[in-house]
């Protein structure tokens, strides 16, 4: 089993999102974020100064089987890609375990449905 986390644009974040119920990623969570990059400078609007080196994300985090994680990278690469700098970041961590709460199912079983997928 392997976590992705993925930091992704706040507007591409609809993309991606299709990306990954087309690549049958059902279930994912997201949270806004905000962190620092390289860029740091001060935006002045009508005499107030901003400063704009906090950026704002999103970020994704899903747990998955290992033979869902390339096409869930790949997913991601499309569909949150600009070209530009400021496009984020995608970290595949291991996970030892997962545990269904309601069953007690622990491993792959516990992130899926058995029953669904015959």
């Amino acid at each position: 089993m392997k976590k992705i986390e993925a930091i992704i644009r706040k507007t591409k974040f609809e993309e991606v999102k299709e990306a990954l119920l087309a690549a049958d990623i059902e279930w994912f969570s997201y949270y806004d974020v905000r962190g620092i990059g390289k860029s740091r400078q001060a935006r002045i609007y009508r005499g107030v100064v901003y400063d704009t080196s906090s950026i704002e994300r999103i970020l994704i985090s899903i747990v998955l089987r290992d033979k869902n994680v390339e096409k869930t990278v790949q997913a991601l690469l499309k569909s949150a890609f600009t070209g530009e700098i400021g496009d984020g970041r995608i970290f595949v961590i291991p996970i030892d375990d997962a545990i269904r709460i309601r069953t007690g199912e622990r491993g792959d079983i516990a992130l899926y449905n058995a029953e669904l997928e015959k």
